[in-house]
């Protein structure tokens, strides 16, 4: 499989990683927070099983600096291959302890780009190192979360001559702003959203920097401060550094670019005053020179140091796209290696799509004469409603301006356009009383939302999906099923829920619910693990449709808190990102080639190839989902829904 991990840069809070773990002994030492970010530039790599621990290259980056190497999958060499200080020591290190603690064989890495440049305070090491423990999870199925992962790659690193910080390993998390927590011996991990374009620019100082001097001349003020200067360095470290982190936080989600920028000059005059004087190793002319330069003062709102500070790189956040641009030229023509990131919003989820196109077979003969999203459905406050208008109704609520219709003909249209469209007459309106006079206002507005397409050919899901494709563009979709019902447990609507988890995660997302042992063979089941304490976000490793209990029970249980296994099966809530249209697009293309024009295209097949590329989510909502698909389940749904 190929993989990719990025780099990371650290934007606030520096060294508050290591500073915050002091708490373990020092309770009055303030925890540490950081925002990090993954970048763009990192480690590309085919991984592959093997008997022994290979790594190889074809990256032209590193062909001066590369050499093969392979060692037996043997715990005391790959320690001493550690300890050694080779280039390939800390892929040593994370190796010595999968072994140690999972018993795994070995892999077989091929490293083809290395676009990330070493020694520069972005963490090439902490790359490495958890590509290679991802290699290892992935390869052996050891159903690691990513911060299991993160803290693999730690402990691994901390097997060689490194002392990395343990924010180092946010590299995991991809090219996202995550906000790192440090209380004592926890980590907490947070996405954190942008609300604007923000155009970094970093550069390689390409001078000297004494990484192991500066930690240990800072490490001396830890755990109590002695006097007057290490009492600042815990100040600078930790109150004053979670208001910086704070405020920060707050910028970037108002999208005060400016304000942001300001905000880094400051930190980094903090980080001055009250930090650089506990080391020597910390007097950074060429940073110093760089940041006051007066050639970049115009192109950029503030910048300050990266990683351990000292001469290693340099952070700006430019003023536009096209000052960052003129920065990374001119920071390149003074001799260092400069690079841009630019932090993107999440599209907040505006579309959505209901596939309403089949007969409704298992409703015959009902159907010959009503749309099965039409069937009435008795509610709390007292009216009966369409099927698709209160999945309409859910959907407004949850802030989703437009909504995609897929129909199996022109001529079904006619249904939705006498419903949303065409007002009642005279007659009826005046039965109505005033309540009712004014929610008929608010149907023809619902009907101004709808756009229609049709699925001419009946040729499974997947296809009636696809078929709205163009009205999805290149944003993300929400997709609901159209004989389903939801009802939250919360204040929020489920489809909010899914909106708002996807704004944290960037992912391809499915919701999920529990299911008992016994009904595993009628669902598609998904496992995987979870990435938070509360169970609710599940990094999918696994779908399968409709598998045998016996199977499900062995292979598909997930652990809950109180250690028993839960089967979780889709809960009819998707986020679809433009690649999965682009997959579809490619299935139909493919069978067109082949001749083949009666195979049904599968949703769950481009879910799963774009799943293995790029990752999926599952998000536990806190609802209840109503299937109306056949009489039993209409009959039930009925019943729970008016209640």
């Amino acid at each position: 499989m190929k993989l990719f991990v990025p780099g990371r840069l650290c934007l606030f809070g520096e060294h508050t990683d290591w500073a915050g773990h002091y708490r373990t002994m020092n309770a009055d030492i303030a925890p540490g927070a950081a925002i990090v970010t993954g970048i763009e530039q990192g480690i590309y790599a085919e991984v592959e099983k093997s008997s022994i621990f290979e790594l190889y290259s074809t990256a032209p980056e590193i062909d001066t600096l590369w050499q093969d190497f392979s060692c037996r999958m043997d715990e005391l060499e790959l320690k001493r291959i550690a300890k050694s200080g080779s280039f390939f020591c800390y892929c040593a290190g994370v190796a010595s302890y999968m072994l140690e603690w999972y018993k795994v064989g070995g892999v077989r890495i091929k490293i083809t780009g290395m676009t990330l440049p070493m020694k520069s305070g972005l963490s090439s090491s902490a790359a490495i190192c958890v590509l290679v423990a991802r290699a290892f999870n992935l390869l052996y199925n050891l159903n690691l979360n990513t911060l299991g992962e993160m803290n693999i790659a730690y402990v691994g690193e901390l097997r060689t001559s490194s002392r990395c910080g343990r924010l180092d390993q946010a590299c995991a998390f991809g090219v996202k702003p995550n906000l790192m927590t440090f209380d004592g011996d926890e980590i907490e991990v947070r996405s954190l959203n942008v609300k604007t374009h923000l155009y970094w620019v970093f550069a390689d100082l390409c001078a000297e920097k004494d990484t192991i001097r500066i930690l240990s001349d800072l490490n001396k003020a830890y755990p109590f401060a002695s006097n007057e200067e290490e009492q600042a360095e815990h100040d600078a470290l930790g109150r004053l550094n979670i208001e910086i982190v704070n405020r920060a936080i707050q910028y970037m989600a108002n999208g005060d670019a400016e304000a942001l920028g300001k905000l880094m000059t400051e930190a980094e005059a903090i980080f001055d005053e009250k930090v650089a004087p506990m080391s020597p190793a910390l007097w950074s002319p060429k940073l110093h020179s760089v940041l006051q330069d007066p050639n970049i003062q115009p192109l950029v709102w503030g910048g300050k140091g990266v990683g351990s500070h000292g001469d290693g790189s340099v952070q700006f956040l430019a003023r536009s796209e096209e000052t960052q641009h003129q920065l990374v030229d001119y920071l390149n023509a003074q001799g260092m290696r400069a690079y841009s990131l630019t932090l993107k919003p999440v599209h907040t989820v505006r579309k959505a799509i209901i596939p309403v196109a089949g007969f409704g077979t298992r409703l015959y003969p009902a159907t010959r004469a009503l749309k099965k999203d039409f069937f009435p459905i008795p509610c709390p406050d007292g009216m009966v409603r369409p099927v698709i208008l209160i999945l309409l109704e859910e959907l407004i609520r949850s802030g989703i301006e437009e909504i995609c219709l897929v129909l199996g003909s022109e001529e079904e249209r006619q249904q939705y356009a006498d419903y949303f469209e065409r007002p009642l007459s005279e007659e009826h309106l005046r039965k109505l009383n005033p309540e009712a006079q004014e929610y008929e206002n608010h149907i023809l507005d619902v009907g101004k939302r709808l756009r229609y397409v049709y699925q001419r050919e009946k040729r499974g899901f997947g296809h009636a999906v696809y078929q709205a494709a163009q009205f999805a563009g290149n944003e993300p979709v929400l997709l609901l099923l159209g004989d389903t019902l939801y009802r939250s447990d919360s204040n929020k609507p489920c489809a909010l829920q899914m909106v708002e988890e996807y704004e944290r995660c960037n992912s391809l997302m499915v919701s999920i619910h529990p299911i008992p042992l016994a009904e595993v063979s009628r669902y598609g089941i998904l496992h995987g693990v979870w990435e938070d304490k509360a169970h609710t976000l599940l990094n999918v490793s696994v779908m399968m449709e409709k598998p045998k209990a016996s199977y499900a029970e062995e292979f598909l249980g997930l652990r809950n808190k109180d250690g028993e296994k839960e089967y979780y099966s889709v809960f009819g809530q998707y986020i679809l990102t433009p690649e999965v249209f682009a997959q579809l697009h490619e299935d139909i293309m493919q069978k067109e080639i082949d001749g083949d024009h009666i195979t049904e295209i599968e949703l769950t097949s481009a879910l799963e190839a774009v799943r293995k590329r790029s990752g999926m989510m599952g998000v536990r909502l806190q609802g209840r989902m109503y299937d109306m698909g056949n009489p039993q389940a209409l009959t039930a749904a009925v019943a729970a829904f008016s209640i």
